[in-house]
Parts: C-alpha cells; structure tokens; sequence
C-alpha cells in the first residue's frame, strides 16, 4: 500500500506547479488566478509532515519552492486581502512557521507577521468568536478552527507570550454552542444573531451534520493539543476532543470503517461516504492515539479507515494512473446571495464529488504519515 501511496504523491508533485497545481480543482481548474489559500496550504502541510518522517528533502524543497512562488519579499501574498477577513486564509499560515525554521527566510517572519495583524483586526460575534469571514457576520463554523486557531496557538507559541486563552475561549464557545447532546456531533455553523436564513431561530446552528466541518474540528483539535505547551490547556482541550472523536465514532460505517458526508444519515438515498471528512477523522484519531490522549483502539479505527479509503477510492484508470475520488468538491452556509447553501440534507448531498481535490488529498496524506509513524517510519 505505501509504494501505490508514494507513486501517487510523486504523479501530484511531477505535474503541478505553483500557478497550477493538479489538486485546486475549486480554483484552478475553474479557470481563476492562483492566489494565496487554505487548500494549497493543506497540500504543503500534508508534504513537511512527509519530509518531517520520511527524510525526504524533495517534500520540503517543493513546500519551500511552492511558498516561495506566493511570498514576497515583502511579506505580502499573492491575491491575498486582509479586508476580507476570511479565516481559510490564514491557514497556510502555519506552513510559514516550519519554512521560517527551515531556511531563515525573513520574508516568511514578514507574512506571519501580517496574517497574525488579521486576527488582531477579526471582527468577532458576541461570544468573543471570530467571524467566519466578512461576507458572514456573527457566523462562527467549524472550520474557522482550523483555518485560524492551529495559526494562532504556533504564534502565541513561537512569537509571543504563550497565553492561548483566546483560543480557549473560543473552542469553549463552540462546544458551547454547536455540540448537539443527543447525537454527539458538532453542527456545521451557529449565526450568533440568530437571523441568517439557514439557522435555527432558537439555537441559532444549522440543519445538519457534514463531516468534512466535524473533521476539520477535530483536526484542530489534534493539532492544537500537539503544539500547545500549558497543561491545563491541554488538558481541557483532551476532554473535547475525546468527546468529539467517541461522538463521530458511533456513526462508522461497519465494513470500511468510513463516514458518510451528512454523518447521522447512513443508508439514506443520495448519501456517500466521504473521502475528505473520512480522512481527517483518521487522521485524528491516530494522532490523538500517538499523543496519548486517546486510546489505542482510536489508532486501530483511524486505521481501519485509512484502509477503507484506499480500498474504496484509491483507483487506478485505464491509463495506469492513481486517483482518489470521493471527495466533496465544497461546501459552505450562504451567503444571502445564495439561498441554495441552505444546510440541509438535500443540500450537502447536492455539491459535485470529484477526484485528488486537495481538500480529500490534504488530510489523506496527513493521515498516511500518521500511518507510517505508526509502522515505524519515525
């Protein structure tokens, strides 16, 4: 399985390039501009946690070599605005921090610097969370915790003080305010003012449980666990996120040990299991295991999953060529504009399914270098 894994990152790596890169197909493969964004920032993640396990430079020349291409000199990034106060592009962000340590390279210092000024500048709901975006006022989603909070723990870790109660309080909040008691999952987004067209008017959450915002939860979680050095942060945060992890793990699907893309929903017409969500639990699962802050049977699932994946998705076509498909393009909440991103089932189960998007590819690898930590790669 590792050899058909590794062809498949080196056919990714041989054919792209910074301005095109085969795994943005939302982006790229639209025809718009190559810009500064969370999913290439997946991608590189994916490749220094390669290069942290395998020894292998060619990852990390291609993360530094890719970063390069949007850094300037500067510190700026290209297409990036920090008047959209969007979170997804803080996310590459991290990346900065390994390549800073990596090479010197003061202009990645320079672009820490200016995402760090972002979430200063964030607006925020009455609970003190960040907005999603500026296009989503009052909204908080699940995957804001990624896109930020992984960025805002290294700093506060490498560059600042180490206080991380901001973080805290906002991950409370979510827990909070989205943890639905009853079925043990996390809601997609909560509307703090309770008045955009997709929330409960009393909750304020959406309609359903998508997986791939679960896993992008509990991916930060994992990472956030990892990086943050106060013990009672780290402590608290276990509690969450064995919580999250035991709550998703009730809905596996028995045979490939996979989730389906509206979670609670298996064996209802139209629903998949979802190669993105799938991954990012295993991966999760996995690290929380390697940590020790879950037990060793969450390694052995997370495993199972990662097999079913493979197994599932990880085909080869006619012309010999790996692909992973079962990967939900997008998703979101809205905006107003949109009516039809609703948060329903029907919904979620309409968005388009494609192959080696990065958003399924991302946290596959993630979850294979956990895999092969596991085996006794590092």
């Amino acid at each position: 399985m590792h050899e058909r894994i590794d062809r498949y990152i080196e056919r990714l790596l041989d054919g792209s390039t910074p301005d095109k890169p085969l795994w943005n197909i939302e982006k790229i493969h639209q025809g718009k501009p190559a810009v500064w964004n969370y999913i290439d920032g997946c991608i590189m993640t994916a490749l220094l946690s390669a290069a942290d396990i395998t020894g292998e430079k060619r990852y990390s020349d291609f993360a530094e070599s890719f970063i390069d291409w949007y850094v300037s000199e500067d510190g700026s990034m290209r297409g990036y605005d920090i008047g959209k106060y969007n979170l997804d592009d803080v996310n590459e962000g991290r990346v900065l921090f390994d390549l800073y340590k990596m090479t010197g390279k003061e202009k990645y210092r320079r672009a820490i610097s200016l995402l760090h000024k972002q979430l200063e500048e964030q607006p925020r709901t009455q609970t003190g969370n960040f907005w999603h975006k500026k296009i989503y006022p009052d909204q908080i989603w699940l995957d804001g915790l990624y896109m930020a909070q992984v960025f805002s723990v290294r700093y506060s870790q490498e560059f600042a003080d180490g206080d991380c109660s901001d973080t805290m309080d906002q991950i409370r909040n979510v827990r909070r305010l989205m943890f639905d008691e009853d079925k043990r999952l996390y809601y997609h987004g909560c509307d703090c003012s309770k008045t955009v067209f997709w929330a409960d008017k009393r909750t304020g959450c959406s309609k359903s449980f998508w997986l791939r915002s679960i896993g992008w939860f509990t991916v930060a979680l994992a990472d956030i666990i990892d990086y943050i050095k106060n013990e009672d942060h780290k402590n608290e945060l276990a509690g969450i996120f064995r919580e999250a992890i035991e709550g998703i793990a009730r809905y596996a699907d028995p045979e490939t040990g996979m989730y389906y893309q509206v979670v609670d929903c298996g064996g209802r017409e139209g629903n998949y299991l979802e190669t993105s969500g799938s991954s990012m639990i295993a991966y999760a699962m996995t690290k929380g295991a390697r940590l020790g802050v879950l037990g060793r049977e969450y390694a052995e699932l997370g495993r199972k999953t990662f097999e079913g994946i493979c197994g599932r998705y990880l085909t080869v076509s006619g012309s010999g060529e790996l692909s992973l498909g079962g990967i939900c393009l997008v998703a979101g909440l809205g905006p107003e504009s949109n009516l039809r991103r609703d948060g329903t089932y029907g919904y979620y189960i309409s968005e388009p399914v494609v192959e080696n998007d990065a958003k399924g590819v991302a946290p596959f690898l993630l979850c294979y270098t956990e895999i092969m930590r596991a085996d006794g790669n590092n």
